[in-house]
């Protein structure tokens, strides 16, 4: 169904469903909780790792990865669980392959860390 709201109205509303979606992920979803906390624990270590903004931003957008994955893995998870909870090969071929994608997103996140503390610590 069409959102019935346009203009500055949609936008509104359309934050307010993102909030209720990170809500609901918090709520429900313990590997989204860990992954968030690392976020806030890692930010700060951004700032000390890289040499300029620039640098930062890569970081911190590295875990924001991480997290946007993570979400989608939840939605694929909760849709695939709402059309039934007997087993479907679909079914857990769907939740597997998110579950690689998070999987993937984590690679990433460590071989740019990995890389910017093995920089910082042979400088």
């Amino acid at each position: 169904m069409k959102s019935p709201h346009v203009g500055l109205k949609r936008v509104f509303h359309a934050v307010g469903y993102s909030w209720k979606g990170f809500r609901s992920t918090w709520k429900h979803e313990a590997a989204f909780r860990q992954e968030l906390i690392l976020f806030v624990f890692l930010t700060p270590l951004a700032f000390w790792l890289g040499n300029n903004s620039i640098e930062v931003i890569f970081l911190i957008a590295t875990l924001l990865f991480v997290l946007i994955v993570e979400l989608l893995n939840s939605a694929i998870e909760s849709v695939v669980d709402r059309t039934g909870h007997e087993y479907h090969k679909l079914s857990g071929r769907a939740k597997d392959q998110a579950s690689a994608a998070v999987l993937l997103s984590f690679l990433v996140a460590i071989l740019i860390w990995g890389g910017f503390i093995f920089t910082k610590l042979m400088s």
